[in-house]
């Protein structure tokens, strides 16, 4: 029998005669909105972070303060985006500095995962973003369980923050932090210019509610309902 499953039998067995390693706790970032990290504690680096929702929940939202905040740190991030969606000047009015910032435009699915795993095992980034929030559920879900467990060995013992965007979670055990968003209606207000139309309305905002549906690091400091509030990035 190999060490490693005697090790495994012997602690099941008798858990207080073999010792457990001690793992440190990953180093926690900001993830540029104040109300995410009181409820998350930040963001781990060396971890896989799902973050989910429906078009308009807020989820590039808080992605592009993601990469306003690592780029503010002096970190490279880069973008891996699934259907060719991100808009480079909502980025920019965001706060993204995108001279630190490479983008990758793919077609498919099957583009977007290769780039991404390329991305990780080259290293040199602060962020990778994989956005796969265009692409239907069906498809993400065929994905073999095997393909998250290579990204979360790819991450493991690195600085880099791993986060993939999607409709609905898909990636297990293997996401170290799972946020879920939904948006209330949005917000509008009557324009007062003279270079609006008459009876023209302005969108306002609209308010983003985040619950931690998994959370293997750090401490959600707001049970039971582990939900916070952000306003939405206009643009």
């Amino acid at each position: 029998m190999k060490l490693a499953a005697l090790q495994a039998v012997l602690s099941e067995r008798f858990p207080s005669a073999v010792p457990q390693p001690v793992i440190a706790p990953p180093e926690m970032v900001s993830s540029g909105v104040t109300a995410v990290d009181a409820l998350t504690g930040g963001l781990p680096r060396g971890s896989l972070i799902e973050i989910c929702g429906a078009r308009c929940s807020g989820r590039t939202s808080l992605l592009l303060a993601m990469l306003a905040a690592a780029g503010s740190r002096g970190e490279v991030c880069a973008l891996v985006d699934g259907r060719d969606s991100f808009d480079p000047q909502s980025a920019h009015a965001a706060g993204v500095d995108l001279t630190r910032l490479l983008w990758v435009r793919c077609k498919n699915i099957e583009q977007a995962f290769r780039c991404a795993e390329w991305l990780l095992l080259g290293g040199g980034f602060g962020l990778v973003a994989l956005d796969l929030g265009e692409i239907p559920p069906q498809a993400v879900r065929r994905v073999p369980l095997n393909v998250w467990f290579r990204f979360r060995r790819a991450v493991e013992h690195t600085p880099v923050i791993f986060t993939v965007l999607e409709q609905h979670p898909h990636a297990a055990t293997c996401a170290s932090l799972v946020l879920e968003l939904c948006a209330d209606n949005p917000r509008w207000v009557v324009a007062n210019s003279e270079q609006t139309l008459p009876h023209a309305s302005l969108f306002a905002g609209k308010q983003v509610h985040t619950e931690v549906v998994r959370a293997r690091f750090g401490a959600v400091v707001k049970p039971p309902s582990r939900k916070e509030e952000f306003p939405a990035t206009r643009h």
